[in-house]
């Protein structure tokens, strides 16, 4: 007896001395190309230079800015998707931090009735052949972690649920930008329809003119269809700028998570296009790769691909495990059908005889699988190096949608100041156009061309004016602010945590403080406790 506990005994300590092992590549951040400075640093509108872009469309110092920016961090119907991602990956989380303890823990318990045959072979007269059985017992299995498989499988985990709130960040960065940039964009059309109906009324009087002279016989009716025809094609542009102002404003409910038509309040309280200050602070070129949500995103991808590839590689060698039973058995037969007697009862079932009991340790090897757990292993190395690739390639991007953005500001502003310049020379062009005409001095042509051109380049310079501001937009969603304003909050908003706590009991999982990112190996160890 005592050799077996010793054998015993020195399998699960050499089993669990062992265990420390793991298997896989542990993650290294890839060498990625990082920009030193911007290419339009040089410029004296641009400061290279650390700054706070948590809430950068305060700027603009417009409070309907700031409620549709906060509106849509509420209400936005993809975001909280996102959110509800989270709490997906945290309870997976959970299911892989318990593969680290038994992995079959169950009780047990029956009963079962006989009334054997009397003329059983072997059976022994006087022996019970009516009796019960009953049993109660527990039962337990553990696959031991020898090669790091399950502690690997947590890493994949962990990395996944920091993936998951980098995807939320990265959506909250894309919808403050996209909210603000409607906003800009539906105060751009609105402006460009006001000037629309102003150029009406302006060439409604000129109409009003030639058809006077055309009837006192100083002009031809060609001039009058030549004013008609500027005026309507003037009215024409009209219709088109309020379907696509409704149709900005439909989209910006629905960034808001509101049912399009819901905005009208909200939108009356101003009127005019935003304007953007003298100076761009764009911060330090080093600071992107650690602000922007979709590179962390793509970061976090990678560390829990390659943890997966040490999962694959423990299924390579031989899986260690620990069994065992205990249990409690009574059977009320008076004499066993062998014609041994029973002499016990139900009652007996809590006495200390009725226990039994087994353990013991044992091994599995796949040795022969034709190569699939090594292609296997081959597939999630590439699927890392693919995403490793991913990665530079975001960092690049990134890199680029920065400086492009950038020098869209700058040149849009420079395009704008012309254009400002050009409608003032425009505007005075069909004042003269107009006194000459009236004097004789000029044909109609000469005020046409002046009023169309006029109206061309105030529309023209409506939009660059947009543009200014929606490139101006672009730079900080490039440079990823916007996301930091959910910090300390919940990422699921509360009717829905209720909503969700009532169907299922989601421990404390819902609470903000296990979601905290970027985690720290302190944050991370603290993950690996059990949720129960």
């Amino acid at each position: 007896m005592k050799t077996r506990y010793l054998i015993f005994g020195v399998i699960i300590s050499f089993t669990l001395l062992l265990a420390g092992c793991i298997v896989g590549p542990d993650y290294i951040r890839p060498e990625v190309p990082e920009p030193q400075k911007w290419l339009e640093e040089k410029n004296p509108s641009i400061k290279s230079e650390s700054a706070d872009f948590d809430q950068w469309w305060t700027v603009f110092n417009d409070p309907v800015i700031d409620r549709l920016v906060k509106m849509a961090s509420e209400q936005n119907l993809s975001l909280r998707i996102a959110g509800i991602r989270i709490l997906e990956a945290r309870a997976q989380l959970g299911i892989a931090i318990g593969d680290f303890y038994p992995q079959s823990q169950s009780v047990g318990g029956s009963y079962s009735y006989t009334d054997a045959s009397k003329h059983t072979a072997n059976s022994q007269p006087g022996a019970d052949f009516k009796y019960g059985n009953m049993d109660i017992g527990f039962d337990a299995a553990w696959e031991l972690d020898f090669w790091g498989k399950f502690r690997r499988a947590v890493e994949s985990d962990i990395r996944t649920l920091e993936a998951s709130i980098a995807n939320y960040d990265d959506i909250l960065v894309t919808l403050t930008a996209e909210v603000v940039r409607t906003y800009v964009l539906i105060r751009t059309l609105e402006r460009r329809l006001g000037i629309s109906i102003e150029n009406v009324k302006t060439q409604k009087q000129s109409l009003q003119i030639t058809e006077t002279r055309f009837k006192e016989g100083d002009i031809t009716e060609l001039d009058v269809q030549q004013a008609r025809a500027l005026l309507r094609d003037t009215q024409a542009q009209i219709p088109r700028i309020q379907a696509d102002l409704r149709q900005s404003k439909n989209g910006l409910a629905i960034l808001l998570g509101m049912l399009p038509g819901e905005l009208k309040d909200i939108l009356e309280a101003s009127t005019s296009i935003p304007i953007v200050p003298g100076e761009l602070i764009v911060g330090i070129p080093s600071e992107l790769l650690r602000r922007r949500p979709d590179i962390r995103l793509a970061e976090h991808q990678l560390g829990a691909q390659g943890a997966r590839i040490g999962v694959a590689q423990a299924d390579l060698y031989p899986h260690f495990s620990l069994f065992g039973s205990i249990g409690l058995h009574a059977s009320d037969a008076s004499v066993t059908a062998a014609g041994f007697p029973g002499g016990s009862s139900f009652g007996d079932l809590w006495d200390s005889d009725s226990v039994s009991f087994f353990g013991g340790a044992g091994f599995s090897w796949n040795i022969f699988n034709y190569g699939r757990i090594k292609n296997r292993v081959r597939v999630q190395d590439a699927r890392f190096e693919q995403l490793a690739v991913n990665y530079k390639n975001k960092v690049l991007k990134a890199a680029q949608e920065t400086e492009d953005a950038m020098v869209s500001f700058l040149r849009s502003r420079e395009e704008a100041e012309f254009l400002s310049e050009s409608v003032d020379a425009a505007t005075r062009s069909v004042g003269l156009a107009m006194i000459q005409y009236r004097e004789g001095l000029v044909d109609y042509q000469r005020v046409l061309d002046s009023q169309r051109f006029q109206s061309q380049e105030q529309d023209l310079l409506t939009q660059t004016q947009g543009s200014v501001v929606q490139n101006f937009i672009a730079v900080f969603k490039a440079l990823g602010g916007g996301w930091q304003i959910r910090e300390g909050k919940y990422f699921v908003p509360e009717e829905t945590r209720k909503k969700m706590q009532e169907r299922t009991d989601w421990g404390n999982l819902l609470s903000p403080t296990k979601q905290e990112t970027p985690l720290d190996d302190k944050n991370r160890l603290e993950l690996q406790k059990p949720e129960w």
